[in-house]
This record gives structure tokens, C-alpha cells and sequence, in this order.
């Protein structure tokens, strides 16, 4: 009995390490979204905190003010306007305060604390009054905020006085934020999940079989199961901002036609890839592995629920062409930022090109059985 139980199980083995992508979605993936949200996520005590200054007189040229430049140590000539001003100051449990202060309007500020790529903005200066103009609700935010209390006090002989003040224009909350990110979010899954694991779906019943024997084109059933889940993602995403604007009060700022033009090119990006994953696979295990593959990666990087600017500066610009990246900003800047159709032309240009290059691929490699 217990060679045959020891057997059983040696068999068992064998199938699992028989397929590639089941080894890898069980131990070499864990690691690597271990590693991409360590990244992001680990040591966050150590984290560089991005700052905008404001400079609120009239004549104010774009470069950071005196004081600040004096509490830091820097030198006028020595930074960069672009990069921003980089401090780092010690604290007396041993941990680093890491900050990089940038000069801009408070136009610019309000944008970039829209988009997450500055934790707050401030104006003012330690003897009229620091002003800071944050979402509280926003742990960073929060979290930058003290720091740069506590720090600015270390350097002060006396206790600077500062001001909160609350942002609550529209567009500035978090909520605001990720509204967005879930629409894009259910565009990608509508096509990978609804499109693509359907053609997989229908391939392992080999239903797919009985369309050799018809006059049925490729092109035309593929574009019966797009146009299909076209209609069930508009309802779904029509459905999401309802909720949202009954409930948190969001509004779509910008133009209708431009927020038309990004889903319509981001779908056609997904369905293209979803036909692309869906061409060949034969089974469960592959099917899975493939639209987890594609999915998962651009959930955790393309700022969905956080933003992107959290990882390093080296992997901003690649991040910036993932596919559901260029959706989410797109969607984020029609909701929250107002923009309008030729805003969002190039993005989408791009999304309809990711797409085509898929489907095209996706065709020509597409298997019946």
C-alpha cells in the first residue's frame, strides 16, 4: 500500500514539472511580484519624497526660494531646475529623510498631485508661515508632511509656524485617482478574460473544430466576440461611473469625445492582445498562464491603485508605453484634468497601433484546433 501511495505521488510530481508555465506560476512568480512591489513598497522610511515649492510673489522666476536653499545647504548654481534640488537629511533613530524639492507654478503643483508624481506642494516660508497643500486622507502624503515637519523643525531654532491646507478641489482626492485606474482596469480585463480566454475556452472543446467546415472567415468570428464584449465593457464601465458619481461625487471633466476615442483605442489594444494570447493555446494551464502573464505585470506596474512614480526613476519611462498605462493616464487626464481630444490623440494612436500589430500577429498564427 505504501509503494503504491509512494508511486501515486512520484506520478503527481511528474505531471506538475511537465508543464513550464504551471512551475512558474507557482514559484517563479510569487518572486517576481515579491520583487516588483519591493520595489515599490519596501524600506518606504528611506523613500524619496518629491516636493513642489511655490513660489506665491508676482514676479516669482521659477527656481526654489532662499531660505530653503539655505536649510538644505545647496547652492543656487548647483541644481538642476528640471531634476529638482535632492536632500537627505539623518534622524535620530539612525533612518535617512530622503526629499527632491522641485520649483513650480501652482498650476503645475495641483497637476502633478493629481497625477502622483509629487507627494504635496507648499508655499510660503518659515517666518510668514509654511503653507502645505495636501490630501490628508492620502497616507504619503501625510507621511511627507511630517517628515518635513519634524525636519524643518531639526533645523529651525525656532518651531516654524505651518499651515494644512486641505485640498478638495475636484480631481485632487485619491478616490479620484483610482476611479480611473478601475475603468482602464475592467477594459483590459473585459478583452483578456471575456475575449481572449472565450477563443481558448472554445479551442479546449473543441468547438473551434466544427467552424473549419463552414464558410466563416477568421476575421469575421474574431470580430464577433470584440464587438460582443465591446457592448458588455461600455455597460460595465457605465455601470462603475454611475456608482462613482452618485457616491463619491466624481465628474468627468473633460471632453466626451475624447474620453469615446480612449476606450474605443484601448479596447482595440486589448482585444488585439487578447487575440494574440488566445492564438495558439491548448489548454487550461497555458491559457491561464498567458492572460495572467500579460495582465498581472502592467495590474502591478501601471499604476492602477498607486501611482507609478513609486519605483525608480529607471523604470519610469518604460512603464510610461505599457499599454494600460497609456489607458489610465489617458483616463485619468479626461476625468480629473479636464483635457480634451487632441490631448489624447498621440495615447491613443499608440493604443490602436499596439493593437493592430496583435490582431494582425494574432491572425496569422490563429489555430482552429
Amino acid at each position: 500500500m505504501i509503494k503504491i501511495l509512494l508511486r501515486l505521488i512520484l506520478s503527481q510530481f511528474k505531471i506538475f514539472f511537465r508543464e513550464p508555465g504551471v512551475v512558474f506560476w507557482s514559484f517563479g512568480f510569487p518572486l517576481l511580484m515579491a520583487w516588483i512591489l519591493g520595489i515599490a513598497f519596501a524600506n518606504k522610511g528611506n523613500a524619496l519624497h518629491i516636493v513642489a515649492v511655490v513660489d506665491e510673489s508676482p514676479d516669482a522666476i521659477y527656481s526654489l526660494p532662499e531660505w530653503l536653499l539655505e536649510k538644505t545647504g545647496a547652492d543656487s548654481t548647483k541644481y538642476s531646475t528640471e531634476s529638482g534640488l535632492d536632500w537627505q537629511v539623518g534622524e535620530n533613530n539612525g533612518e535617512q529623510a530622503r526629499f527632491r524639492f522641485k520649483s513650480m507654478n501652482e498650476d503645475d503643483a495641483t497637476r502633478a498631485l493629481k497625477r502622483g508624481k509629487i507627494s504635496l506642494w507648499l508655499m510660503g516660508n518659515p517666518a510668514a508661515g509654511i503653507k502645505y497643500h495636501f490630501d490628508p486622507d492620502n497616507t504619503e502624503s501625510s507621511l511627507t508632511f511630517l517628515l518635513l515637519e519634524r525636519v524643518f523643525s531639526v533645523q529651525s531654532s525656532t518651531k516654524p509656524h505651518s499651515e494644512i491646507r486641505p485640498i478638495t478641489m475636484t480631481g485632487s482626492r485619491y478616490i479620484d485617482f483610482l476611479i480611473p485606474g478601475l475603468m482602464a482596469m475592467s477594459i483590459m480585463n473585459a478583452c483578456l478574460w471575456g475575449i481572449g480566454w472565450s477563443l481558448i475556452d472554445l479551442r479546449i472543446k473543441k468547438l473551434l473544430r466544427r467552424m473549419v467546415a463552414t464558410p466563416l472567415r477568421k476575421p469575421i468570428f474574431l470580430l464577433s466576440h470584440g464587438l460582443n464584449r465591446m457592448i458588455l465593457s461600455a455597460a460595465e464601465l457605465l455601470l462603475l461611473y454611475g456608482f462613482a458619481y452618485y457616491y463619491f461625487g466624481i465628474i468627468i471633466q473633460g471632453s466626451l469625445w475624447a474620453l469615446l476615442l480612449v476606450f474605443l483605442s484601448g479596447y482595440s489594444a486589448f482585444a488585439g492582445i487578447a487575440v494574440l494570447i488566445s492564438c495558439r493555446a491548448q489548454n487550461t494551464h497555458s491559457g491561464n498562464g498567458l492572460i495572467n502573464f500579460v495582465s498581472l505585470p502592467m495590474f502591478v506596474l501601471s499604476g492602477i491603485f498607486f501611482s507609478y512614480h513609486n519605483f525608480p526613476d529607471w523604470v519610469t519611462p518604460y512603464v510610461e508605453v505599457l499599454p494600460l498605462t497609456m489607458l489610465a493616464n489617458s483616463l485619468r487626464g479626461i476625468i480629473t484634468e479636464g483635457i480634451g481630444l487632441y490631448d489624447v490623440i498621440l495615447p491613443s494612436i499608440g493604443l490602436v497601433g499596439i493593437g493592430c500589430v496583435c490582431f494582425a500577429l494574432g491572425l496569422r498564427f490563429f489555430y482552429w484546433h
